[in-house]
């Protein structure tokens, strides 16, 4: 039985998934990125059936399961990008150290202006990161980590739709600029998003991913303390 559920609900999500690429493919509306429309799908079905969670996951584990070779497979774009992210070291380096601290204290102060309670606040703090760190994170600051992984899973995604828009008003053109910025606002979605774009922007946001998560998980605590 299990074996039956996983399969059908593994094809149902890639299914939805290939439909949606084919859809955003013809009509390249940032409103139609596939991983943004596939999810909102997902979700009104488990509803409308009235599947649980828990159910679902028994196919969806595998697919998540998926998540660890994806990234190591990352590494090929990065090795053939490798002398001119050499040569660019130092300001790749401090663009990404900048916006690991820009992605906390953005979440954070505006979270203390419309005065959401301390625990949410924890949850925010580390949202521009992949999930299973962020809720580390936000675990270790006294946050909720399912509240931290919606809040990974919206900035992730709200990046992918609103990023290229964003660049284009603010005339970031260059492919490493692009990279980092995705990489470090959108972690793994935006990472999707900047292979979309280009080898260069792939590799320069896989670097940032990467760099981000270990720039917030030690910058994290430190603001936080202060604040």
């Amino acid at each position: 039985m299990s074996l039956l559920l996983a399969g059908l609900f593994i094809s149902l999500t890639l299914g939805i998934y290939y439909l949606m690429k084919k859809i955003y493919m013809n009509i390249h509306h940032p409103l139609l990125v596939p991983i943004f429309t596939t999810s909102i799908i997902l979700v009104v079905l488990l509803l409308l059936l009235q599947v649980p969670y828990e159910m679902y996951m028994v196919g969806g584990r595998w697919i998540d399961e998926l998540l660890g070779p994806a990234v190591v497979a990352l590494a090929i774009p990065l090795y053939d990008n490798r002398k001119m992210i050499r040569k660019n070291v130092v300001s790749i380096f401090i663009s990404i150290f900048s916006g690991s601290i820009i992605g906390i204290l953005s979440g954070v102060l505006l979270s203390v202006i419309i005065g959401l309670d301390d625990n949410l606040i924890a949850s925010i703090a580390p949202k521009s990161v992949t999930t299973p760190i962020a809720m580390e994170i936000s675990a270790l600051l006294g946050g909720t980590p399912a509240i931290a992984a919606v809040y990974v899973m919206v900035a992730g995604i709200s990046g992918t739709i609103f990023g290229p828009f964003l660049m284009r008003k603010a005339t970031i053109h260059h492919p490493i600029s692009i990279g980092i910025g995705f990489g470090t606002a959108s972690h793994g979605i935006g990472t999707a998003k900047a292979l979309e774009l280009g080898t260069v922007e792939g590799a320069l946001s896989s670097i940032s991913l990467t760099l981000s998560a270990i720039f917030t998980s030690l910058l994290c605590p430190i603001i936080m303390a202060f604040l």
